[in-house]
């Protein structure tokens, strides 16, 4: 948490983490939060049931981003926290998975930090660390994976930057978020820069929630297998030999959830 607000009786401000999808995955802390709000500001991917658990009479204001939707800018959301903080005692900023992971909670606590508005971070589980074990992958595995790697492939084939010849190296996991776009450039540049195209891969779609649907097969069929399924965002694509194990945990069995093909 910073120090002193520079705005007369502004409130605190908690940046928090909603988790991947399944509310029985919250933390103690990011629900009593929740339950003590005056204003939350809300993401496209925290669930109805997540939002029920809201205090009731709290202000909700919806601040969601979505790929190839119109949405409000990171500036924007800012701003309107530090306004909002202005206005409320206790302003929750809650965001699916994890704010630091790919949620620019970064970028928020930094304009908290310049406004002079007290923050905090509740940390959430990350999409990777939910959707990988409600599939049944262990990210890492002895003999199979030492190391994993979170990668946005959002926009990955026109950004610079994205280090594939480490990405392709085996004996390591690479789950990569906002990917679904990008699929086809994910097969052909790790294969281009030296990963095996037998690699298992799996796609994990809406993951921890009741129309969790999981897809395995190999890197050299990943574009194929997402077409043939017709995979839908939000979904994480996981590259690894974790990803052929073939584990069925009771956590994929909540209701409504498909079985891995």
């Amino acid at each position: 948490m910073n120090g002193h607000s520079s705005i007369p009786h502004a409130g605190l401000v908690s940046l928090v983490g909603a988790g991947p999808g399944d509310p029985d995955l919250l933390t103690v802390r990011a629900l009593r939060t929740l339950q003590e709000a005056d204003c939350v500001v809300y993401d496209r991917l925290v669930s109805p049931d997540i939002l029920a658990l809201i205090r009731a009479g709290a202000y909700r204001e919806y601040a969601g981003k979505g790929v190839g939707r119109p949405s409000a800018e990171q500036q924007s959301i800012n701003a309107r926290l530090i306004a909002l903080a202005g206005q409320y005692r206790r302003v929750v900023r809650l965001k699916g998975g994890d704010p630091f992971i790919f949620g620019r909670g970064g970028e928020e606590a930094l304009a908290l930090e310049a406004a002079g508005i007290e923050w905090e971070i509740i940390p959430g589980i990350t999409a990777a660390i939910g959707c990988g074990a409600y599939a049944g992958i262990p990210l890492t595995h002895r003999g199979l994976a030492q190391q994993v790697t979170f990668v946005t492939a959002h926009r990955a084939a026109a950004e610079e930057g994205v280090d594939w010849a480490s990405l392709a190296r085996a004996g390591s996991t690479v789950v990569f978020y906002m990917g679904v776009g990008e699929i086809p450039t994910i097969e052909e540049q790790l294969q281009r820069h030296g990963r095996c195209g037998n690699t298992p891969v799996a796609l994990v779609e809406n993951g921890c929630t009741p129309v969790q649907r999981v897809f395995s097969g190999t890197l050299n069929s990943l574009a194929a297998l997402a077409q043939e399924v017709a995979l839908q965002a939000p979904a994480l694509v996981i590259v690894g030999e974790v990803a052929g194990l073939g584990l069925r945990p009771l956590s994929s069995l909540i209701p409504g959830v498909a079985a891995a093909a």
